[in-house]
């Protein structure tokens, strides 16, 4: 970039974290109670509206962990500024980018997948059209909880949907009290890899000689083989999503319960969209990862789908 187009770029990010300083600090940690007069076109958010707002954001962040550069460009302004500010040994340190840098530069990366958690949001919106999000979050690899992040976001809704404008937060380490592995965020994080489009993602919450079983198939064995069966599912369903839904603690190992929707988009498929419940069977290792997983689901209803659709 040239010298000018850098300068132009650090005053506009500038007045955007300047505004988010401002409004920010209008917070409570306790919110205030809602006064019955409210000026119009202001501060009228409704509780739908703050949901759709909500789900914008986890689908930002979740493409952000997921390194989903093409689920993460459909969900930002072309102009979108980036700026954050993290504490280390005592100092607090500046980086300001704009999307398309910080997109390249996770082409250069060696990436390991995360899911970021958000405790508490602040949502203000102006004429429906224009949202302050402040999210408080805390950035999770492999069920380790690891930063916390401070998200202050500016949203702008285009064409009916919210985009991120800008975001900026700060991030420092959990104390180390706080710092300890919990198998729910573990069992969040994996399936947020499936729909990753990253099959290696899931491949790496295995232990590197990890198994993985998919109903009497034969055994995926290793790192390469897994993140093979993985990258058959999402080659089948590239729009594939597999939800968390419980864990259940068993005598023979831990089940993670799931759900997986998708599209079947495979050359020889009828393009039926299929929703399937099943569940792996899960021993973990002393690292606390996947030792062996033994995945049970119905393939009579899945073919059934696969052929007919979900409401045939």
């Amino acid at each position: 970039m040239s010298s000018n187009s850098t300068n132009q770029t650090n005053q506009t990010l500038s007045i955007l974290l300047f505004f988010l300083l401002i409004v920010s600090c209008q917070f409570k940690q306790d919110k205030p109670e809602v006064s019955e007069e409210i000026t119009p076109g202001t501060m009228d958010t409704s509780s739908d509206e703050e949901d759709e707002i909500i789900a914008a954001v986890e689908n930002i962040l979740r493409a952000a962990g997921n390194y989903d550069l093409e689920e993460l460009d459909s969900l930002t302004s072309d102009k979108a500024v980036i700026g954050y500010t993290r504490e280390r040994d005592g100092e607090w340190k500046n980086t300001e980018v704009t999307i398309n840098e910080y997109i390249e530069s996770i082409k250069k990366r060696e990436l390991r997948p995360y899911i970021e958690i958000v405790s508490d949001y602040d949502i203000i919106v102006t004429e429906g059209h224009m949202a302050l999000v402040r999210a408080d979050a805390v950035v999770n690899r492999f069920g380790m909880p690891g930063l916390r992040e401070v998200n202050h976001m500016i949203l702008i809704k285009e064409n009916k949907q919210w985009k991120l404008l800008s975001i900026g937060w700060t991030a420092h380490e959990q104390p180390e009290e706080k710092r300890k592995f919990d198998l729910n965020i573990f069992a969040q994080g994996y399936a947020q890899a499936w729909g990753s489009k990253r099959s290696e993602f899931v491949a790496m919450f295995f232990e590197e000689d990890g198994r993985l079983q998919v109903n009497d198939g034969e055994p995926a064995i290793g790192r390469n083989a897994i993140s093979n069966v993985a990258q058959s599912f999402m080659a089948k369903f590239p729009d594939i999503n597999v939800s968390f839904d419980s864990l259940v603690h068993k005598p023979t190992g831990i089940e993670f319960h799931w759900t997986l929707t998708g599209t079947d988009s495979d050359q020889n498929g009828k393009g039926h969209k299929v929703k399937v419940s099943g569940f792996e069977l899960w021993t973990m290792s002393d690292q606390n990862l996947i030792k062996d997983s033994k995945g049970s689901f119905s393939w009579e209803e899945y073919n059934r789908q696969l052929q007919f659709g979900i409401e045939n």
